[in-house]
């Protein structure tokens, strides 16, 4: 593939799957311009292993994995440069469906909470699940098996539970 064609298939599918960039740079940046640039350095990252790309596969599979892994790493490093300053705040999770104020809806908040304080490997998890994904797509994005994946939503839907419960 010549390179111009490359670059517009890229774009293109890039175009169509753009909300994978939203829902994973919301999940894992506070601000605005933390999140604008995770998703310059996804888009980096996703151009840098574009020729790789395995055309059998889901783009957008290819594309949670790359985002994903990539959102982990960033947000880190972002950590780890705000540590000697102060303790990092939770990240805001945007994936989830919101009305105009979501601060008004209190158990949406909840949930936002909940997904915030999970470890990157479960927040990961439920960003993938609550964006219906299969539990083989999810899979496939985390490189863990489908019986894994299965179990770790259980348990994370189990600890919701309690955790609204206890409230």
């Amino acid at each position: 593939m010549r390179t111009n064609d490359a670059q517009t298939a890229f774009v293109e599918c890039l175009d169509r799957h753009r909300g994978i960039l939203i829902k994973v740079a919301g999940a894992y940046c506070r601000d605005l311009a933390g999140r604008e640039d995770l998703i310059a350095e996804i888009v980096a990252q996703l151009w840098r292993a574009y020729g790789r790309f395995d055309e059998r596969a889901a783009f957008s599979t290819w594309m949670y994995r790359i985002a994903v892994n990539v959102a982990i790493s960033f947000r880190r490093a972002e950590m780890r440069k705000t540590r000697n300053v102060e303790a990092a705040e939770p990240a805001i999770l945007e994936m989830l469906p919101s009305p105009p104020e979501p601060q008004s809806d209190a158990a949406l908040a909840l949930v936002r909470e909940f997904i915030e304080e999970l470890d990157e490997l479960n927040r990961a998890l439920m960003i993938l699940y609550l964006a219906d994904n299969s539990y083989a797509e999810i899979a496939a994005i985390l490189g863990i098996s489908e019986t894994n994946v299965a179990t770790k939503i259980g348990r994370i839907k189990q600890r919701l539970k309690r955790d609204i419960a206890a409230r």
